[in-house]
């Protein structure tokens, strides 16, 4: 392809699973879709994700970010089948509900208390979060640690497999005729007629539209045409066991078990800025608080250790957002590249093909942090 030929309807920064899904159901649309990825040198947080999608305690401080991820768990179904019929590759999805287990009667009443104000403000599409008490969690899940007192529990939530989500993505936008283009590092974003331009290390792309879905990448890009991005990086670390009989039948807030038989236990947050370094101390609480939930977890080996780096905004909500300056040019931002896969792919994307975002969305502009009141959310 020539630098004269490089011209599309849209295209899409970031080749992981904001972007891919993005693409994907860009191309869905009919659009002429280029979707530009850094390579195996960015953060790649899309494979270091633990996989759960998840409806309870999404948007405790945001009534349209907990909407927005219960609309997204009610597409996921069809999104994965969609998926599946189109590659031959599952991600491996399923919407069990998903567990918040309880240590203490002080989490219990703070468990309590957030589902009474979801429930409250949140209308239909709340989580519909119960709480159990620990027989009822022991009916479910057998072989619970002495300190649990009870959980919580969503129909809503399920999980998937990040890796072959991002594989089924990857294959599905080349069966829709997205031009995939490797190593191609955005460095500038220009205006170009009526459209725009994006210089690369491999050659300038040429759109009325683009999508920054770059993760950390979205932040100087963002500069660029006017869209101020507080985007903070916080390390995560996942630790998976060897392969064993299935024993959890439900993804846990800190563990679940996949397809092939291992346990992914997680749930760290630490603030080592763009570091993927593995910290042995951190593992060790992982380590421990999984065997306080589900004693039996201390007889399987660990076989397999990571870090990752999210994508997290001051209060944990995602940011959508269009460029003033640079009209066509659109920001999508959030750790939630899992959850929100089907709401990205199936409802956001008909959006950005039309060029313009919904009113609903005015709620996830960045220019909430304009006043400076915001505060780091916890996780």
């Amino acid at each position: 392809m020539t630098v004269s030929e490089k011209v599309f309807d849209t295209i899409v920064v970031g080749g992981g699973l904001v972007g891919s899904a993005i693409a994907w159901g860009l191309a869905r649309e009919g659009e002429k879709v280029a979707l530009l990825d850094e390579g195996d040198i960015a953060l790649r947080a899309s494979r270091g994700n633990f996989g759960l999608v998840w409806v309870q305690s999404k948007g405790k401080n945001m009534p349209e970010y907990a909407r927005w991820s219960r609309r997204s768990a009610d597409l996921w179904s069809g999104f994965a089948e969609e998926l599946k019929e189109a590659t031959g590759v599952s991600p491996d999805y399923h919407k069990p509900g998903g567990l918040h287990l309880l240590l203490s009667e002080e989490e219990r009443e703070e468990a309590k208390a957030l589902n009474k104000r979801m429930s409250n403000y949140y209308g239909e599409l709340s989580p519909d979060t119960v709480l159990m008490d620990r027989k009822q969690v022991e009916e479910i899940l057998p072989g619970i640690g002495p300190e649990v007192v009870g959980a919580s529990w969503s129909p809503h939530d399920g999980h998937a497999s990040p890796l072959n989500l991002l594989r089924a993505l990857h294959m599905a936008n080349a069966a829709r005729g997205t031009h995939y283009v490797a190593e191609a590092n955005a460095r500038k974003i220009t205006r170009d007629g009526s459209g725009n331009a994006v210089e690369t290390d491999k050659g300038t792309f040429r759109a009325a539209k683009v999508i920054l879905a770059a993760g950390h990448g979205n932040k100087p890009l963002g500069a660029q045409v006017g869209l101020n991005l507080p985007l903070i990086p916080e390390k995560g670390q996942i630790l998976v066991t060897e392969r064993t009989k299935p024993f959890i039948p439900m993804p846990l807030h800190v563990m679940r078990q996949t397809e092939e038989g291992t346990v992914l236990l997680g749930d760290s947050h630490e603030d080592t800025g763009y570091s993927t370094e593995s910290v042995t101390s951190v593992f060790t609480d992982i380590a421990r608080y999984a065997v306080r939930c589900l004693p039996k977890l201390a007889k399987l080996r660990i076989v397999r250790t990571w870090g990752a780096v999210r994508v997290l905004t001051p209060d944990g909500s995602p940011i959508y957002d269009q460029s003033e300056t640079h009209p066509g040019v659109f920001s999508v931002n959030c750790h939630s590249g899992v959850t929100l896969a089907g709401a990205h792919a199936l409802a956001l994307a008909p959006q950005l093909a039309a060029g313009k975002l919904d009113p609903e969305f005015d709620a996830f502009s960045s220019r909430r942090f304009d006043n400076g009141t915001v505060h780091i959310a916890a996780h």
